[in-house]
């Protein structure tokens, strides 16, 4: 099964993990959405490879995805080596602060990245911009249910 782990303040992160939902279900991996709050290490051990979907906060992860990380981190250390993961990553500005900070997080678990980190930057600057709902462009949401299907088809054939 393919998790995908998603945190959105407004929206642009989650209309990316349904995207990635859609394009994991062409392929017939079986395949689960959850929001990171409802996520916990249950759930993840149940999967064979993860989708993370997160805004950039502040140049790093967003909080509440950092949360997922803190409450499964150590019931899941040693557990979930060679897992298969990607990521999608709503930014403001270039999101690489987002991506290494999931980098080094899941160095502990020794999840294996299988594909590059998709990044929608979304140019928001300005407190009322970055506080706004966000239209994903069409380009972005087509990347992101591309790598749903790739990571879905990839797991699906044993080659993750």
């Amino acid at each position: 099964m393919l998790l995908i782990v998603w945190h959105s303040r407004t929206g642009a992160s989650e209309a990316l993990a349904r995207a990635a939902l859609a394009g994991a279900a062409s392929e017939g991996l079986p395949a689960q959405l959850i929001a990171a709050e409802d996520a916990g290490p249950e759930v993840m051990l149940a999967a064979s490879g993860y989708l993370f979907a997160f805004p950039e906060n502040l140049g790093t992860m967003s909080g509440a995805m950092k949360e997922l990380f803190d409450r499964c981190f150590y019931p899941l250390l040693g557990r979930v080596e060679g897992r298969a993961y990607a990521s999608l990553i709503a930014a403001g500005s270039d999101g690489q602060g987002a991506q290494a900070q999931l980098d080094r997080i899941v160095t502990g678990w020794r999840l294996r990245r299988v594909a590059d980190p998709v990044i929608v930057n979304l140019a928001a600057q300005t407190p009322e911009a970055i506080l706004a709902a966000k239209a994903v462009p069409a380009a972005a949401q087509t990347g992101a249910h591309d790598l749903g299907k790739a990571l879905a088809a990839g797991l699906r054939l044993g080659v993750f």
